[in-house]
């Protein structure tokens, strides 16, 4: 295949499949890159991502391109004239050769006539774009690629950071890593890394975490393979603040796939007398038992709904209850750009309703004077600070646990009237929030 055209093809057909059908950008790129060259994996992926992410932006573009709307073309033709913006963006190519390659690419994929709309659209862009490009600055929710909807549902619940939590959502995510407790430390690990060439940084507010900087493939990170370190993002490690673990306790990690908290738990007290990662997804279990394989970490893996305990539950109480709930994912964004297109306004409806009912089923399992830790990697306050806020008012043997007393808590985050929630890009993290319930 044409050079030009063995990258740009699989990536636009990956970002049309997120686009017209709901696709996970990651399973799209899978299909993609094993139909095409091999050796065209990560240009694939770069063009697929950078062109999600900046869809929304792109739709402004179009708009003040076209008269019709974008959503009007064919998802491919779609999906290529954001590659190809993408590529403008990234300023790494010659602009002519961004504008030739997207023609061709159209023409190598039959789309009839849209070869020339390729090619009229994008020249019209590089004469007018200085104006073009200014109108799109002044609007933040443009400007950060973010659909409309949502920028204003972040202004609503954040009205004095929205901007910046656009901004940071914007941002290409680092790479952070969780290296295993049990056998090197953060200081260890950054010399082993810097031994192999590559570069990186620790966050000593939050001990075993290593960004990789710049970031790179897992392969080449050492003892990878052995499970000396895993990929977890900063804000997913925090976890282990509230949860307080010591040993002899029996945990309950609800909702666990695809298993890196399990994991963390394991690694950081091996001495605990029971750890059960429940998931309602076979499949997806079988990630928690790969990364439980990797790290040779104990915990006993079971498929059950965790709204319906009578499925799976024992009948023994559990000290201490981690309920990662399902949520909108919004808080990782930048991390999975593809959230921005198959989320919308229903599911942030929803999604509380089904919260709600799983604290409500996990409650009773909680032994008295154990604790349940709600944690989401979201930025709503319908999905966090009013989820749990709403299930403390309807219980009367339960109470917050203020973050202030959180062992070993870093200090990131806003705090509400129960939980805290970390702003994406604090610290290098991705948005999370936790809340921490004692049972009387």
């Amino acid at each position: 295949m044409n050079p030009g055209v063995s990258a740009r093809l699989p990536a636009a057909r990956a970002v049309a499949a997120v686009v017209s059908r709901g696709a996970n950008l990651d399973a799209a790129l899978s299909e993609a890159c094993a139909a095409a060259d091999a050796d065209a994996a990560p240009a694939i992926r770069s063009l697929a991502y950078g062109a999600v992410r900046g869809f929304f932006r792109h739709e402004a573009l179009l708009a003040a391109l076209r008269d019709r709307p974008a959503r009007r073309l064919d998802p491919l033709v779609r999906a290529l004239l954001s590659v190809a913006f993408y590529e403008i963006e990234d300023r790494r190519s010659p602009e002519y050769a961004i504008v030739d390659a997207a023609v061709e690419v159209a023409r190598a994929a039959a789309l009839g006539r849209s070869a020339g709309f390729v090619n009229a659209v994008l020249r019209r862009y590089l004469r007018e774009r200085p104006a073009i490009d200014a109108r799109i600055a002044s609007d933040p929710a443009q400007r950060h690629a973010t659909p409309a909807w949502l920028a204003a549902r972040l202004r609503a619940d954040w009205p004095d950071r929205w901007e910046s939590i656009l901004a940071a959502l914007d941002a290409q995510a680092p790479m952070w890593l969780r290296v295993d407790a049990r056998r090197t430390t953060a200081s260890r690990y950054l010399a082993s890394l810097h031994e192999s060439g590559l570069g990186g940084r620790t966050e000593p507010r939050v001990p075993y975490a290593v960004e990789v900087d710049p970031p790179c493939d897992v392969l080449r990170l050492p003892g990878f393979a052995d499970g000396l370190a895993s990929v977890q993002d900063l804000g997913a490690q925090c976890v282990v603040f509230p949860l307080e673990l010591r040993p002899g306790l029996r945990v309950l990690d609800a909702c666990a796939a695809p298993g890196g908290k399990t994991a963390l738990i394991a690694e950081r007290e091996p001495g605990l007398a029971r750890l059960v990662a429940l998931d309602v997804d076979p499949k997806r279990l079988e990630r928690v038992r790969e990364n439980l394989r990797r790290g040779a970490l104990a915990a006993e893996v079971v498929c059950g709904d965790a709204s319906e305990p009578a499925g799976w539950w024992d009948g023994e109480p559990f000290d201490r209850i981690l309920l990662d709930a399902p949520c909108s994912a919004l808080g990782v964004i930048r991390r999975h750009p593809d959230v921005r297109l198959r989320k919308s306004p229903i599911d942030l409806r929803k999604l509380p309703l089904l919260q709600a009912r799983l604290l409500r089923a996990l409650w009773p399992l909680l032994a008295p004077g154990g604790r349940l830790i709600y944690a989401s990697c979201t930025l709503t306050k319908a999905e966090n600070h009013d989820v749990v806020a709403d299930f403390m008012a309807s219980i009367d043997d339960g109470e917050s646990v203020d973050p202030a007393v959180w062992p070993g808590w870093p200090g990131l985050g806003v705090r509400g009237s129960c939980g805290v929630q970390i702003l994406p890009g604090e610290a290098g993290a991705d948005g999370f929030y936790y809340a921490a319930l004692s049972k009387r």
